[in-house]
């Protein structure tokens, strides 16, 4: 009989002591290095989904590591009651950026995920709304197919039905309509709306674009019946679309927040919510907190993320190999599309093909991804992958379509 391996002992220890809430796939992760991972057995892989979009500069980034061993020796927390000499910093650096995107200084609120940058942004948003239209302007608009995050608000602005049928009764105030529907957005919105949220990408709902000048168009509806625009960047900011933002593709949108996180911390949880200064204005003291938001490791983690991101240029780089990737995919046997851009891409597989198992057996063959819908694959690679390694896991996934359309 054969001994029992480290995965099977990691595998029997997560069934008895972690909440079964992940559908796990059947490998282990113990050490990553760039774009490459390594399993509980030794096999190597390629890493073409970062975490979901988060491992941004890729695997134990040597800056990034030595940053947070230094500032693990110096000061890994102290209390938002006190300064502490890192957080500033990284507002700055963040508000320079936005500034530049948007033409408007703003400021930072720190939170430690996407979900809770994007709770800051909604609480912000009926904060503002109910001080500048009165008690009953606290409707939040979002868009179907979106995802905002699990906390009850943030799945509540989440347009999908199927994540939100065990959690009723769910917050209100929140409603959904079609995505890239200008005029369906202008039906919804009345006088009781404070807010639209909205993706430049839906990325969990399927890589799937916002068109030419639909983002322009809503910055102008929400101009005119003095409504904000939220952008949740979450999966799409700091370089993974070719630009430093995703509305920076969309024209003159000019945001009035903008949320934060994967990419942030390169695997560090960080979240961060901007908001012009005005609307950040409208939350007082005691309005919102959190214990852990922008804590020196995190925000030395993100400080250097954004050296490196900066130092490498990395939206020119996420162009460049995204525009590599799209083609190589393009080229695939049973691809018949590819959405998205720089590098968050989906590949739409033919008619008849499953995307969850070709996943299944591109792990199989050393390639990560996922199937980010029943037919379609995702690729959020770091943003540093060379052509070498692009080249690659293309290939790995050419042989995977062959045999599975053979």
């Amino acid at each position: 009989m054969s001994q029992p391996t480290q995965y099977d002992e990691l595998y029997a220890l997560d069934a008895e002591h972690v909440m079964q809430t992940y559908g796990r796939q059947p490998v282990a992760f113990v050490r990553g290095e760039g774009t490459r991972l390594w399993d509980s057995d030794g096999k190597e892989y390629l890493d073409f989904l970062t975490g979901l979009a988060t491992v941004s500069l890729g695997h134990a980034h040597p800056a990034v590591a030595d940053a947070v061993a230094d500032q693990a020796r110096t000061l890994l927390h102290v209390s938002n009651l006190y300064l502490n000499d890192v957080q500033p910093r990284l507002a700055e650096r963040l508000d320079l950026l936005l500034t530049s995107a948007t033409g408007t200084p703003g400021q930072v609120f720190f939170a430690n995920s996407g979900a809770e940058a994007n709770e800051c942004a909604i609480k912000l948003a009926r904060r503002y709304g109910q001080a500048n239209g009165g008690p009953e302007r606290f409707h939040v608009l979002s868009a179907y197919n979106s995802f905002h995050g699990r906390t009850l608000t943030t799945l509540a602005a989440t347009g999908q039905p199927q994540k939100q049928e065990t959690f009723q009764p769910l917050p209100t105030g929140f409603r959904q309509v079609a995505f890239a529907d200008v005029d369906a957005l202008r039906a919804a919105m009345d006088e009781r709306v404070c807010a639209v949220l909205l993706e430049p990408i839906q990325g969990e709902g399927g890589v799937q674009p916002a068109p030419t000048g639909y983002l322009e168009a809503v910055r102008a509806l929400c101009d005119e019946r003095e409504a904000l625009l939220l952008i949740d960047e979450v999966q799409t900011g700091l370089g993974r679309t070719g630009r430093w933002f995703g509305f920076e593709h969309g024209g003159d949108v000019r945001p009035d927040v903008v949320t934060m996180a994967k990419a942030l911390g390169n695997g560090v949880p960080i979240g961060a919510c901007w908001a012009r200064r005005d609307v950040a204005a409208a939350f007082k003291p005691g309005d919102h907190a959190s214990t852990f938001g922008g804590q020196p490791l995190a925000a030395r983690a993100a400080l250097t993320v954004l050296d490196v991101m900066e130092q490498e240029n990395v939206p020119a780089r996420a162009e460049t190999q995204g525009k590599r990737l799209t083609a190589a995919l393009l080229e695939l046997p049973s691809v018949a599309d590819v959405r998205g851009v720089g590098l968050l891409v989906a590949a739409e597989l033919d008619a008849g093909i499953e995307a969850g198992p070709v996943a299944a057996r591109c792990l199989d063959a050393g390639l990560v991804l996922n199937a980010v819908t029943p037919t379609s694959l995702r690729f959020a690679p770091p943003l540093l992958v060379t052509d070498d390694e692009v080249d690659r896991g293309v290939a790995i996934l050419r042989t995977v379509l062959t045999e599975a359309s053979a």
